[in-house]
């Protein structure tokens, strides 16, 4: 094989192979991964936040029917990421909750204020209200508990 023969083999070769590359998309693979694995590793890293009351259940004791009780259950974020309560809600319709809606910071603390309206409910109580979150611990119960006593 003469000389210009082989050199248009080398280029025909060498063209070849950087076609290859470029479809294949060797280095975008490549880079496609490391921005996948920091992606995780930042993941890691950000934390999550963990949602921890104070107290998990209140005894309201006995109150006359038609007499709403208040109380307010502090939680602490004791993780290390904020802490996003998604949903709170109560088991009856005579209880209204209402929540700290801004994310809570690791370390910051957070309430939740629980109304119960015992209008029509007469006996022993418990109301349960679940708590959603994007904590580690993402689904938690509260409770108020009790006895209605007649008019």
């Amino acid at each position: 094989m003469n000389i210009a023969n082989r050199n248009m083999v080398r280029v025909s070769f060498i063209c070849f192979v950087l076609a290859c590359l470029v479809s294949c998309g060797g280095t975008d693979n490549r880079t496609s991964e490391e921005s996948d694995s920091l992606s995780v590793q930042e993941q890691e890293n950000a934390g999550i936040g963990k949602i921890e009351f104070v107290e998990s259940a209140f005894d309201f004791g006995q109150v006359k029917e038609g007499e709403i009780v208040e109380h307010v259950f502090s939680f602490k974020n004791t993780g290390t990421a904020p802490l996003i309560l998604s949903q709170v809600s109560a088991s009856c319709g005579c209880t209204t909750p209402s929540y700290t809606q801004t994310p809570v910071l690791p370390g910051r603390e957070g309430e939740i204020k629980v109304s119960f309206d015992s209008n029509g409910q007469i006996g022993k109580q418990q109301k349960i209200v679940t708590v959603v979150s994007n904590a580690e611990n993402g689904v938690a119960t509260i409770q108020l508990k009790g006895e209605v006593l007649a008019k």
